[in-house]
């Protein structure tokens, strides 16, 4: 007779003692690769010995240890009754079927996510700490988790938001749409995060394959697919930007003879960024582990703090240094076009939610209630930077602002020449990330069932992953060198973001309401908020898609 998982220190875990826990190492590689880190699949032996299997991220709730079908969710239920350490579990109100059936033992979850099967890149990036990789329980902490989270959300995003504020009309507007978008976006934490519970998946796909259906599953692995390479057109660019100032202020134009001189060949922007890539970036892409997201994770975010801290003390103590105009009224807060215009920019900005799945599934407390304090801490520290770093970029430069900040001030200012450093350093450490990701997600769409089932070599998996590391390379950066801003891809990407925190989230939450039994009322409200969500993403897909090819055609 098989025995059920007990929960032991707050997860659900192995009740026998001595046999080893596997791991999710996420926690110190940053969030960027934090999709790709959570593994789940049977233990061997566990078939043979009658016990149900837990998932390498002890935290989440397998077959044999989350609630049974008969007892309705938490979330969607709201009975009272015993609850467990790790998951409110309700007293049985009903028969609720369809969001996450058990599986027997021994068997390989049929929704197992790109990054977990990708032939020759399915291994975690990094070992455990202490050792030997999947030996110990998800020991995640509830900072550790609002660090990533942060980390997942903070990036080039954050030198865009002045010039949003600039586009919405004004600091009010502005923030108010920051406001009501974080309602949503703690909304799409909250689902994900019971979702992963339900289905005992640790990566975003899996999440949104077991319980939406295969079909969505694979529109999610596209859209992720095409996010990941937008996102590396925008590293790409904010690169090049920031050499391009980088330069000007190595390179002092005609200041000696005063007359204007055309500057040398290697100071142009195409030569330095092709140069980069070629001999920096790429050599720190094709390896199929890469040992520096912990790094980057530190690196990122203290970037992202140094410019906001630059930019309150440049717009206090040099605003008359700068010759600056004053600030536009905002005489284009009624416009609604302008005022809408400016939420896939901040859907970039807050975009963290394909990483929240693999955080959750490493937290050592799961609870729910504790992961919506997690996911609204986060969003409102992000909120309070984002917000202090657009006010105070748009009242130094007003609407003049450039769509990366940075290029706004003075080339030659050794404080912003650091901002400009830690910012370029970071971004080049997280685009192999992005790469590989991507790399693991082509290889996943391509692969049939049969041909994964097949060993392949240890030469034709190097070959084929030099080649596309070499083609998205390629691909990316020709797009970066031609596209004028980065502003352009920011559009961009907030429309294929608002897949990810509107559209897919409200389908969960949709299809988990349509399978339980729940009070009319509270029925019809889930399903409601469910469908406002997925149409509020819709909107804003297509708006982000108008306005991309409204700019190109300008």
């Amino acid at each position: 007779m098989r025995e059920a998982a007990q929960p032991r220190g707050g997860n659900f875990g192995d009740s026998e003692r001595g046999t080893p826990q596997p791991t999710c190492p996420g926690p110190a590689l940053g969030a960027e690769g934090a999709a790709a880190f959570c593994r789940s699949a049977p233990r061997a032996g566990d078939a043979g010995r009658g016990r149900p299997w837990v998932s390498s991220c002890q935290g989440v709730p397998t077959a044999a240890s989350r609630p049974s079908p008969g007892a309705p969710s938490p979330l969607l239920a709201g009975a009272g009754g015993p609850r467990s350490p790790a998951l409110p579990a309700p007293a049985p109100a009903g028969p609720c079927r369809g969001a996450a059936l058990p599986r027997p033992p021994g068997t390989a979850l049929p929704g197992r996510a790109a990054m977990e099967r990708a032939a020759g890149e399915g291994r975690p990036l990094l070992p455990a700490a202490g050792g030997s990789a999947g030996l110990s329980s998800p020991e995640l902490s509830s900072a550790g988790a609002v660090f990533i989270l942060l980390k997942s959300a903070l990036g080039a995003g954050l030198l865009s938001f002045p010039w949003a504020f600039g586009r919405a009309g004004g600091a009010v507007p502005a923030l108010l749409v920051e406001l009501g978008s974080l309602v949503f976006l703690v909304s799409g934490l909250a689902v994900l995060g019971y979702a992963a519970a339900l289905s005992a998946q640790p990566t975003y796909q899996g999440v949104v394959r077991a319980v939406c259906g295969a079909a969505v599953g694979k529109l999610c692995e596209v859209c992720f697919l095409l996010n990941l390479f937008m996102i590396s057109v925008a590293l790409l660019r904010v690169v090049g930007d920031q050499l391009e100032k980088l330069c000007d202020s190595l390179y002092l134009n005609g200041t000696l003879s005063g007359a204007p001189q055309l500057p040398p060949w290697y100071v142009d922007q195409r030569f330095t960024l092709s140069a980069l890539c070629v001999l920096v970036i790429f050599p720190l892409s094709v390896p199929r582990e890469i040992g520096f997201q912990k790094y980057s994770s530190i690196l990122g975010t203290l970037a992202a703090c140094y410019l906001t801290l630059v930019i309150i003390l440049k717009y206090y103590l040099q605003a008359e240094s700068l010759s600056l105009n004053e600030p536009p009224q905002p005489s284009r807060s009624s416009s609604w076009t302008s005022i809408f215009s400016v939420i896939p920019t901040i859907c970039f900005g807050f975009q963290c939610h394909e990483a929240c799945v693999a955080i959750y599934s490493s937290m050592r407390n799961q609870s729910f209630s504790h992961w919506i304090a997690v996911s609204v801490l986060s969003m409102l520290i992000c909120l309070l930077i984002y917000s202090l770093t657009g006010l105070y970029g748009y009242l130094t430069f007003g609407e003049a602002v450039a769509s990366d900040v940075l290029m706004s001030y003075p080339g030659n200012d050794p404080v912003v020449i650091i901002a400009r450093l830690l910012f370029g350093v970071s971004i080049v450490t997280i685009y192999p990330i992005v790469v590989l990701l991507g790399r693991s997600v082509v290889k996943d769409l391509w692969a049939t069932p049969k041909r994964r089932a097949v060993a392949v070599s240890e030469a034709h998996e190097r070959c084929s992953r030099v080649a596309l590391t070499v083609t998205w390379m390629a691909a990316t950066l020709g797009i970066a060198l031609f596209v004028p801003d980065i502003g352009k891809v920011i559009e961009l990407i907030g429309g294929i973001s608002a897949f990810f925190i509107f559209i897919f989230p409200g389908l969960c939450l949709v299809c988990m309401t349509g399978t339980c039994s729940l009070g009319p009322r509270k029925r019809a409200a889930l399903i409601a908020w469910g469908v406002l969500s997925v149409l509020g993403g819709a909107f804003v897909c297509g708006q982000s898609a108008a306005l991309a090819v409204l700019g190109l055609l300008r």
